[in-house]
């Protein structure tokens, strides 16, 4: 094999490295405090104007896994939350990955008439709850 083309394939070959590395090293990155996707059973604080709220039987699990999880750890008298997000360093990590920030700004954006106080108010199981990203500090 030549030189030229063995430098070739090589470098063609760290190239497909790097960016295979760079697909997976923003899930790891974890820096800050952790967000959490939480939901809190509403009560007359959180009432939509027109009493209408994102029916969640009619969503995606797999395009909602924070909301998802936080909806199934929830309860009519308690608060639920999804797995830890952190964002990592200099906003590098949210160019790569799905974040609760996706899901709180997609839900906001199709159900606008559902946002109140920074999140969204859902319908679960028959139970209202209100949805935010939070940080635990």
């Amino acid at each position: 094999m030549r030189s030229v083309t063995r430098n070739t394939l090589l470098g063609i070959i760290a190239v497909v490295v790097l960016l295979l590395a760079l697909g997976a090293l923003p899930g790891l990155l974890k820096s800050g405090d952790p967000y959490y996707t939480v939901a809190t059973p509403a009560d007359s604080e959180y009432s939509v104007d027109n009493g209408t709220a994102v029916n969640w039987s009619a969503q995606s699990e797999r395009r909602f896994p924070y909301t998802s999880a936080a909806l199934s750890d929830a309860s009519p008298s308690t608060a639920g939350q999804s797995e830890p997000y952190w964002r990592g360093p200099l906003g590098f990590k949210g160019a790569f990955t799905h974040s609760p920030f996706d899901e709180r700004d997609a839900l906001q954006q199709q159900y606008d008439e559902a946002v109140a106080d920074g999140g969204v108010v859902v319908r679960h199981n028959g139970t209202f709850y209100h949805v935010a990203v939070r940080q635990e500090v």
